[in-house]
């Protein structure tokens, strides 16, 4: 997973500040007056939101072991 296609403003959120931003994203993708475009812009954003958490249980994990190992 390459760290630097996430976008400096998705990198700088909290666990749960990335969680809040992709439920209002799948909120706003599961109304029914939806412009394609801006679902399109929402859904890219939406999976940078979703590496960047992924990264972050990753380092957790890493950190769980390093320090189970000690």
């Amino acid at each position: 997973m390459k760290n630097e296609n996430i976008l400096a403003d998705i990198k700088s959120k909290s666990l749960k500040e990335a969680q809040e931003e992709i439920n209002d994203i799948l909120n706003k993708l599961e109304s029914s007056d939806v412009d394609l475009s801006n679902s399109l812009n929402d859904f890219q954003r939406l999976l940078q939101l979703n590496k960047h958490i992924d990264k972050l249980f990753r380092e957790k994990v890493k950190n769980i072991s390093k320090s189970y190992k000690k």
